[in-house]
C-alpha cells in the first residue's frame, strides 16, 4: 500500500496517508521519495525541488507559491507556502457544460406535506420570534418532552438571540429564517412563540410563511396571555394530536434536498470525504433531486471551477455576485478577505485558503450549477445549487436546512458534535477519527484508502441516506443535538 497519494498527475505535491519520519523512503503511486521531514497524516511533502516563487501545485491547481526553496521530499505547509488570492476579481465564464445521464431514482419513507415536499422527520418545534422568549421555549419543550412517541418523533426548541434592535436585511432575513423553519417539512407542528413587543414578530414574520398548512402551526404572544406556560402546553397538545395520525409513505428521491457542508477538515478531506460527497451529489442530482453547496468563503480560489460549471450565463454572473459580494462583505467590516484556514485545519495539513477550497468544492461533484440562492432563500430547482453563506459550521448549515435542506451530509476530519435543526449526518474523512469518535460518526470514508473504490463508497453513502431519511437515526440524533445559528449581518440597536 502507498504511504502518500498523489490527486493528479499535474500535482508537485503529494499526501501522507499516515504519520510518517524524516529519512523514510514511501511510494506516492508511481514513484518513491526520502522524506526530509517528519509528515503528519495528511501533510504535504514536494515530489520535486520547488523553488523560491514557484506557484505549488495540488489538485491539479496553484494552492499558494514558496515563500523559500523547498527541496524534495520536503514538508510543504505554512512555514514555507502562503497564499495567490487577492480582492475582488474580474472573471470570465469558459462553460464546460458537463453532461450527467438521468438515473431511476431510489425511494424512501418519508412524510407527505401539504406544500409536495416531504418531511423526513415528524418533530415538533417550538420556535421563538425574540431572544426574549427563549427560557419559555425551552421550559416549555421540557414539559412537552411526555407528548414525543409514535409518531411525535421528537419536540425541540430552538433558541437564538435575535429578533428585536435589527435594522434592513439583516432583521428581513431574521424573519426569513424563522418562516422558512416553521414551514419546514420536518416539522410536523410548529408553536411560533413571540413576545408582543419586538420588531420580528409573529405578524411580521407571517408575510415571509408562503402557502403554509394551518392545521400544523399555531401561534401564542406571551405578553397577551395571563399563563404563557400553560396556554402553549394546550397549543403543543393540539399539534402532538394532529401529528399522531401522519404515517410514512414510500417517496421517490427526486423530493430530497441535501445540503453539502464541511468543517474542522484535514488534508484527507479532499481526497476521501468530500469526493465521495460528490458522487452522491452527483447520482442524487440525476435522480432529480436537489443538493445545496455553501460556505462561500471556502470557495475562494476554486470558485472558476463552479463558474464554468453554471448552466448558463445568468447563473455565471450570479456565482461572480455570489463570490465578489462576500468578499466586499469582509472589507466592509475591514477584515482581511482570506483569513482562513482555521488552526485545527491546519493542524489537519490544510495550508492555504485555495488548498482549502479545491478539497472543500469536491462535495459538488461534476454535475453542472442550476441554481444560485440568497441567504434565506429557498431552493425550488432539482440539481445543484450554490447558496451565499459563511463558513461557520453551525450558521451555514442552519443557512442550509433554511433554503430547504431535509438532511445535512457534513464531512469532517478533526470531529464535531453539533447539530442543525435538520439531521445531520457526519462523514469521517479518516478512519482512526470514525473508530475514536463513534459516538459523533455516522459514516467512514478513510475506507477509500484500504480498498473500496470511490463509486461504491458513494453509492454506500446514498443507500445510508435514504436509511436515514426514512427515520434511521444520526448520531447527533441519538445524542439529542439539535442547533440553530442566525446569520447576524447588520448593527444591533
Amino acid at each position: 500500500m502507498n504511504e502518500m497519494v498523489r490527486i493528479t498527475p499535474r500535482d508537485m505535491v503529494a499526501v501522507a496517508l499516515k504519520p510518517l519520519k524524516a529519512g523514510e523512503t514511501v511510494s506516492w503511486g508511481t514513484g518513491k521519495l526520502t522524506l526530509k521531514d517528519d509528515l503528519p497524516m495528511g501533510h504535504k511533502a514536494a515530489l520535486r525541488d520547488i523553488r523560491k516563487g514557484e506557484a505549488v501545485i495540488k489538485y491539479g491547481y496553484p494552492i499558494g507559491e514558496a515563500t523559500e526553496d523547498i527541496p524534495a521530499g520536503g514538508h510543504v505547509h505554512v512555514h514555507n507556502l502562503h497564499t495567490l488570492l487577492s480582492g475582488e476579481k474580474e472573471y470570465e465564464w469558459h462553460p464546460v457544460y458537463p453532461r450527467q445521464e438521468k438515473e431511476e431514482p431510489v425511494s424512501f419513507m418519508g412524510y407527505p406535506r401539504k406544500n409536495g415536499k416531504p418531511g423526513i422527520r415528524n418533530e415538533l418545534w417550538i420556535l421563538p420570534t425574540v431572544g426574549c422568549v427563549n427560557d419559555v421555549a425551552k421550559a416549555l419543550a421540557r414539559e412537552a418532552q411526555k407528548l414525543a412517541g409514535g409518531a411525535v418523533e421528537g419536540v425541540y426548541a430552538f433558541s437564538h438571540p435575535y429578533g428585536c434592535s435589527q435594522l434592513g436585511d439583516d432583521q428581513d432575513n431574521t424573519r426569513k429564517v424563522l418562516a422558512a423553519l416553521a414551514t419546514h417539512p420536518n416539522a410536523g407542528g410548529v408553536l411560533l412563540l413571540g413576545l408582543g413587543c419586538e420588531n420580528s414578530g409573529i405578524e411580521q414574520i407571517k408575510p415571509f410563511m408562503k402557502d403554509y398548512d394551518e392545521s400544523r402551526i399555531r401561534f401564542l404572544v406571551s405578553q397577551d396571555c395571563e399563563d404563557e406556560q400553560e396556554a402553549g402546553m394546550k397549543l403543543l397538545e393540539e399539534l402532538a394530536e394532529r401529528m399522531r395520525r401522519d404515517e410514512r409513505v414510500p417517496c421517490p428521491a427526486d423530493q430530497l434536498t441535501i445540503g453539502l457542508k464541511c468543517g474542522g477538515s484535514d488534508g484527507l478531506s479532499g481526497i476521501t470525504a468530500n469526493p465521495a460527497i460528490g458522487v452522491f451529489s452527483d447520482r442524487l442530482t440525476a435522480m432529480g433531486g436537489a443538493t445545496i453547496l455553501t460556505e462561500v468563503p471556502e470557495m475562494f480560489g476554486a470558485e472558476t471551477i463552479l463558474m464554468d460549471r453554471c448552466e448558463s450565463e445568468e447563473l455565471f454572473r450570479k456565482t461572480v455576485g455570489l463570490i465578489n459580494d462576500f468578499k466586499a462583505y469582509f472589507e466592509s467590516y475591514h477584515m482581511p478577505v482570506y483569513e482562513n484556514p482555521s488552526p485545527g485545519n491546519k493542524a489537519g495539513g490544510i495550508t492555504t485558503l485555495e488548498d482549502k477550497a479545491l478539497g472543500c468544492t469536491q462535495k459538488s461533484g461534476s454535475s453542472p450549477v442550476k441554481g444560485v440562492l440568497a441567504y434565506g432563500e429557498q431552493a425550488v430547482t432539482a440539481g445543484l445549487n450554490l447558496l451565499s453563506a459563511p463558513g461557520n459550521d453551525l450558521v451555514a448549515s442552519t443557512a442550509l436546512a433554511v433554503s430547504g435542506a431535509q438532511m445535512v451530509l457534513f464531512s469532517t476530519g478533526r470531529g464535531t458534535p453539533f447539530g442543525c435543526p435538520v439531521p445531520t449526518l457526519k462523514i469521517a474523512s479518516n478512519t482512526p477519527l470514525a473508530q475514536k469518535k463513534r459516538n459523533w460518526i455516522d459514516f467512514d470514508a478513510g475506507r477509500l484508502l484500504t480498498g473500496m473504490t470511490l463509486e461504491e463508497l458513494g453509492g454506500e453513502l446514498l443507500d445510508t441516506v435514504m436509511r436515514i431519511a426514512s427515520g434511521e437515526k444520526t448520531r447527533g440524533e441519538i445524542n439529542g443535538f439539535h442547533d440553530l445559528a442566525i446569520f447576524k449581518q447588520g448593527i444591533t440597536l
